[in-house]
């Protein structure tokens, strides 16, 4: 039983797709944030050089 217990612990297969996971989840939530503070902004900028370009 206690080196059933043992090989649990040791056992990693699924550790790699829970840390892609993890980093896809930060970057979602650093592009929502993003996009949250800067999003009038860019709005704002891209009108700029539509109105630039098209007249």
């Amino acid at each position: 039983m206690l080196n059933q217990v043992k090989k649990f612990f040791k056992e990693e297969e699924g550790q790699g797709m829970t840390e892609y996971g993890l980093i896809l989840g930060l970057i979602a939530v650093g592009t929502v944030a993003a996009f949250t503070a800067f999003g009038e902004a860019i709005v704002t900028k891209l009108q700029s050089v539509k109105t630039q370009i098209f007249g």
